[in-house]
């Protein structure tokens, strides 16, 4: 039984769940029963009454002075992440970021499995990358309903990244994983998340200078 998602989830408390999920799994590795949030913390950069609360969106309770079942926590996170569940998607841009990225079969573990990739070169086009097609990118709207793709990562040159994140919206693509420097705007319907490695390389710059 999936746990029951919480009417609303703050975003920042979203992106600190897996932090907490590869905290427990190690613990499970390790042959621990039960955690507090106060074991949790010392691991993490997170007060524990911020894991306490965030764990709270999963209504799982901790027993007192014994803490969270390991399992049920595991098992609580991965299914409210939606881990558990397979969510195909295509790569556009089978460059060298892109061919890494259809060549993680780690994603699978976390319920992404890139089912094809699109890209404009003939010599790649044609292709395959650990057994998974490559497409022109002309075919994606012809092709996408067959491959049950819903979700499109972008991995292409930031001059072609808007058209490219167009092309896949009106190939009903219901998510987009942006790799590019560009941030797209559409349709509110359109789930965006934005993974720059260059701002992620920005900051972490300008940090080292300041200390």
């Amino acid at each position: 039984m999936e746990t029951p998602r919480h009417p609303y989830v703050p975003e920042p408390a979203i992106r600190r769940l897996p932090w907490y999920l590869a905290c427990v799994q190690r613990l499970m590795a390790e042959g621990v029963e039960y955690v507090s949030s106060t074991a949790i913390s010392n691991q993490l950069n997170v007060d524990a009454s911020q894991i306490a609360k965030d764990l709270s969106y999963l209504n799982i309770k901790g027993k007192t002075r014994i803490g969270y079942e390991v399992a049920e926590l595991e098992r609580g996170l991965n299914d409210f992440l939606g881990f558990r569940k397979c969510h195909n998607a295509v790569m556009m841009g089978v460059g060298s970021l892109g061919r890494a990225l259809m060549s993680d079969s780690g994603l699978s573990r976390y319920g992404l499995d890139i089912v094809a990739g699109f890209d404009v070169n003939p010599d790649v086009t044609g292709t395959e990358v650990e057994g998974k097609p490559v497409y022109d990118i002309a075919e994606l709207a012809d092709r996408r309903e067959a491959l049950g793709a819903e979700i499109a990562i972008i991995a292409v040159p930031v001059e072609s990244a808007s058209q490219v994140a167009q092309m896949c919206v009106d190939a009903g693509i219901k998510a987009l994983w942006n790799f590019t420097p560009f941030h797209f705007k559409t349709s509110s319907e359109i789930t965006i998340e934005n993974t720059s490695i260059y701002a992620h390389l920005a900051v972490m710059y300008n940090r080292m200078e300041q200390k």
